[in-house]
């Protein structure tokens, strides 16, 4: 990058064109539509918000932090791997435009992390070539690029300035212009395993909200008239605030005075208690009330780049080195100077500039401030950085690229706490073990892609890389983010070396706000096909096979022995826990290494309106079908436990017999009644077994702490949310039945003034089970006459022939499918029942559709730790080398931990882990496959072990109090032809072992646990 003087000024035409002058001095997000080119892209203005493209990050970072975003303008210098991959992610994230700016042109070592640069570009400009890959990722975010100087004058359109691969000097003179002007500045660094991170946002930015999180809430069991008035919550559960924090009261009753006031800071006393304001002039407090945490906005204040380099704060990212963040501060500094001394970076492993960068080190050490000078410095540590500084790692670049990212976000948007303000981080486990010294030979540059790599690890690890074959199962966000490093770090990309990835899913709109490998023309392709086409754009030399097949025991004929056994390890991408458990059981089970990354999300509470439309338009409909085909349906229902059968076969009955529509009138009339039996009649009866006055055996009134008094709901035809849920239901229902529905609202309010309900009453003697203990023990008794009367009121199959129903499958992305208009208006029915604020179809859609929240930023910053840890196995480092990772950028949060062997056992003096195992040779040498016999009589024979019980699976095959006939049966079968038999399933031909678990005695006849059985048969 040139290092021209930033006070030259850039002519521009036009009145408006130095449009930094106008910021807040607090808060410097502009609202001005800047001049530039837009690239044909659409402009986002400031209302709209695609919730199709977004919705996933919209749950992490809200509607506001979201306008907030579309209306800052972000500078990216330096396109090397580092700046590509923040550009990346904070386009995908909906800036309002991103200006990429470098002056230097591609070289074969950028190819190492830099994705959007090609063989064919080498010698091009990095910012000019970029430019249209990354345009493609949001067509909302008009990209483009710009080759000249960083002048004043240029830097004053932008929100936010993103400095990457600059010299200190070239840092302080844009740090300082920006400073000044309330730009703010985001600096990155990477070098070989190191990373750095500085952020000032200015003097005075404002904080919306510093975690994120939903605001707490607790329900109020005492409030004393005192002062300070200490409130006391419900012991059910810990109020969970802090210090400092600002709540807010409502429903308070007998101290209303607390309901009207502004938010009051509190002051934690216990895990139930809190002391708030001065409350002895305040009424008494009778009951009731809850308590909101309020979240309020906060100015902090942030030092310039100049000032924090002699008086730095820094965020620990690994507890375990907490001394380096000081000694990467100085390394960095000595790094810098010896840049500018000799023109180039550190050779790679030369130990001659080792000792200068060291040399150099203990002077800048010497030179510093107190608060910066260090008593010891570590040599070693700055020798690391000196072998490495050379290199270029897209793992690094990719954890480094997000948090940074990351950080421009929360500059533009206010929400999160920034990093405050240096952040340093180094991955030196993944280094060779063997302590051998590197031969600088191997880490000389060859003019190929893989340069930027090799300068840390040598030509060795690189080929090693390019033979792996691995196994990605999953190719949504985590998938391509692991993909594009794959191809980066040459995984699989040699001869021999393969990456065979597997997802069963198309691609949708939503998923191109993380799915950064798709685009919108890819909306219904196949994810695991696009994603390897697209990778091979990235690297044409990796060796990639897409499957669509889900992992499982459907699919174990496909990744059977073969395929395992020839793998070197797995990569999980999924966001479904069964299916990673599974994967895990299988890699634990053929001894291969799992590398498992991923995000989990929140649930909230419109969850019982999800259970409605199953238990209403799913359910039932699945029961009909299978009455009316499978002969066996009543029998084996009736063997199901507790109320099971007396649900299943009232069900039944309803939909055939006593709801069954014959015309969209029909559905209309069942939409209405079903309204009034939810909403008002059951209310009614809930409130005539417990009145709103009624007490507990204890004298407390029933109605209070945490169970809220409802109240019916009257039907009103002007009320769009009861006309929403008639429409929804109503069409809903007549697809179950194979009917046609209708948008017509004019129509069905029509229909609606002629219906007529009957009034309810409610009645005595009905049994409401106010608690889970209460319905446990009622579900223990069935009336058998009433189910023997369902039975035979149940139309005979054969007088239903043709008949069946449509099951409906919960869809929450198809706004024209009336299921979230269903989900909306019955979760807010409810509501209105109870008293409850509303949910938002946003939020609605969110907990029904038991969405992950999600955003580009932590994905990257996580397959960047994940490909940190491949590279340690590949090399075969020791189980102390390994990390797990917990990251929480909002926080912002990072903790690092060494994984925990598994646990030890022992049977007489062998010891065993979860990965061993008996071996067993199913074929015998003479062709004959092993009997139950001698399988029992050879694990009595070598291992002194006498089996108590056997099982393959759910089937027992054998066990001590087993029938002496049945007994004598087996002993003298195949152990194949038993399993078979008991299991009731054949053996297919892609089985060539079978897992064995086995319950044992020792010489002692003492219980004793022992490894499983791999059993071999093939």
């Amino acid at each position: 990058m040139s290092n021209s003087l930033l006070s030259k000024k850039r002519r521009v035409s036009g009145p408006d064109s130095k449009l930094g002058s106008n910021c807040s001095p607090t808060y410097s997000v502009r609202f001005e539509v800047p001049s530039g080119p837009t690239n044909g892209m659409p402009k986002n203005s400031e209302t709209d918000i695609d919730e199709g493209l977004y919705s996933r990050q919209l749950y992490v970072l809200g509607h506001e932090a979201m306008k907030h975003l579309q209306t800052s303008s972000v500078l990216v210098s330096g396109l090397q791997g580092l700046g590509v991959e923040i550009a990346k992610n904070i386009i995908l994230g909906g800036v309002k435009a991103v200006t990429l700016h470098d002056q230097g042109t591609a070289q074969w070592a950028d190819l190492s992390s830099q994705f959007y640069l090609r063989e064919e570009d080498i010698g091009k400009n990095r910012a000019e070539v970029s430019q249209p890959r990354l345009a493609e990722l949001n067509s909302y975010v008009p990209v483009s690029s710009y080759t000249g100087p960083l002048v004043e004058d240029f830097l004053s359109d932008f929100q936010v300035v993103v400095l990457t691969n600059t010299s200190l000097e070239y840092q302080l003179q844009v740090g300082e212009v920006c400073h000044s002007r309330g730009i703010k500045l985001v600096v990155a660094d990477t070098r070989g395993l190191f990373g750095q991170l500085f952020c000032d946002f200015g003097e005075e930015m404002i904080l919306i909200d510093s975690n994120g999180e939903q605001p707490l809430s607790a329900m109020i069991s005492m409030i004393t008239k005192d002062s300070p008035g200490v409130v006391t919550c419900l012991d059910e559960a810990r109020h969970g605030f802090e210090s400092g924090d600002f709540v807010s009261f409502t429903e308070v009753q007998g101290m209303s005075e607390l309901n009207d006031i502004h938010p009051i800071e509190i002051k934690v006393l216990g895990p139930y208690t809190f002391s708030i304001c001065d409350t002895s002039n305040f009424s008494n407090y009778i009951r009731g009330g809850i308590v909101s945490q309020v979240k309020v906005s906060k100015k902090i204040s942030f030092k310039s780049l100049l000032t924090s380099m002699a008086e730095p704060d820094f965020v620990i990212t690994d507890f375990a080195k907490c001394s380096r963040p000081a000694q990467l501060h100085i390394g960095f500094q000595a790094l810098h100077q010896f840049c500018a001394q000799y023109s180039r970076p550190p050779r790679p492993h030369n130990e001659e500039d080792a000792t200068k960068l060291v040399t150099l080190a203990q002077t800048v050490n010497t030179q510093a401030l107190p608060a910066v000078q260090q008593s010891s410095l570590d040599e070693d540590l700055i020798r690391k950085l000196a072998y490495v500084a050379a290199g270029d790692l897209a793992p690094i670049n990719a954890f480094i690229g997000g948090l940074a990212a990351q950080e421009v976000m929360k500059a533009c948007s206010g929400k999160f706490m920034p990093i405050r303000q240096w952040l340093y981080f180094d991955a030196l486990e993944c280094l060779p073990e063997d302590k051998v010294t590197f031969m600088e030979d191997k880490c000389l540059p060859c003019q190929n892609r893989y340069d930027g790599q090799v300068a840390v690890f040598g030509s060795d690890l690189q080929e090693k890389l390019g033979r792996q074959k691995y196994f990605l199962v999953g190719a949504g966000a985590i998938g391509c983010e692991l993909l594009k490093n794959f191809a980066m770090i040459g995984l699989g990309c040699g001869e021999g070396g393969e990456i065979t990835v597997t997802d069963m899913d198309t691609i949708e709109k939503s998923n191109l706000n993380r799915q950064f490998l798709f685009r919108p023309w890819d909306v219904t392709k196949l994810k695991s096909d696009t994603a390897a086409a697209a990778v091979r754009q990235i690297n044409p030399h990796i060796r990639v096979i897409s499957h669509q097949n889900r992992v499982g025991p459907d699919t174990e004929h496909i990744y059977d022995d073969d395929f395992f056994q020839n793998l070197d390890g797995v990569a999980n991408a999924l966001d479904n826990v069964d299916a990673r458990l599974y994967m895990d059981r299988r890699c634990v089970y053929y001894r291969k290494p799992l590398l498992e990354s991923g995000t989990l999300g929140t649930k909230g509470n419109v969850q019982w309106a999800r259970d409605e439309f199953e238990g209403l338009f799913k359910q039932p409909a699945e029961s009909v079908n299978q009455y009316l085909i499978d002969p066996k349906f009543v029998e084996r229902t009736l063997r199901l436990a507790g109320t099971q059968p007396l649900e299943v076969l009232e069900a039944v009955h309803r939909s055939l017999v006593l709801q069954r529509p014959q015309t969209w009138a029909d559905c209309v009339t069942w939409a209405y009644r079903h309204w009034h039996t939810q909403y008002s009649d059951n209310i009614q009866q809930l409130l005539h077994n417990f009145p709103p006055n009624q007490l507990t055996s204890s004298g407390a009134l029933f109605w209070s702490g945490p169970k809220r008094c409802p109240h019916p709901l009257i039907f009103d035809i002007n009320n769009p949310l009861h006309l929403d849920y008639v429409m929804a239901a109503a069409n809903l229902f007549a697809q179950t039945y194979g009917l046609t529905g209708s948008q017509d609202r004019v129509a069905v309010t029509s229909l609606l003034q002629s219906l007529q309900v009957p009034k309810f009453i409610p009645k005595s003697g009905i049994k409401i089970h106010v608690s889970d203990q209460e319905l446990q023990s009622a579900s223990a008794s069935v009336d058998d006459n009433h189910l023997e009367e369902l039975k035979a009121t149940l139309p005979s199959p054969d007088k239903l022939p043709g008949f069946k129903m449509y099951p409906i499958d919960f869809e929450k992305d198809d706004d024209s499918n009336f299921h979230m208009d269903f989900i909306v208006a019955a979760s807010n029915l409810r509501a209105e029942n109870y008293d409850i604020s509303p949910a938002d179809r946003h939020k609605s859609k969110l907990i029904a559709g038991k969405i992950i929240p999600a955003i580009a930023t932590t994905t990257a910053a996580i397959v960047g730790l994940v490909c940190l840890e491949l590279y340690k196995v590949v090399q075969g480092h020791q189980l102390e080398s390994y990390k797990n990772s917990f990251i929480n950028l909002a926080l912002p949060f990072f903790s690092f931990s060494e994984p925990l062997a598994p646990p030890h056992h022992q049977y007489y003096n062998h010891e065993w882990t979860l990965w061993d195992r008996f071996d067993v040779q199913g074929l015998q040498p003479n062709g004959e496959e092993m009997t139950l016999r001698q399988f029992l009589d050879y694990f009595k024979t070598e291992h002194k072990l006498e089996i108590t019980m056997l099982s393959q699976g759910v089937s027992m095959l054998y066990s001590f109090f087993m029938p002496s006939t049945k007994l004598k049966e087996r002993l003298d079968q195949p152990m194949t032809e038993i399993v078979s038999h008991v299991s009731k399933r054949k053996l297919g031909r892609h089985v060539r072992t079978l897992v064995l678990e086995l319950c044992c005695n020792n010489e002692s006849g003492e219980d004793i646990e022992v490894p499983y059985v791999r059993y071999i048969i093939r």
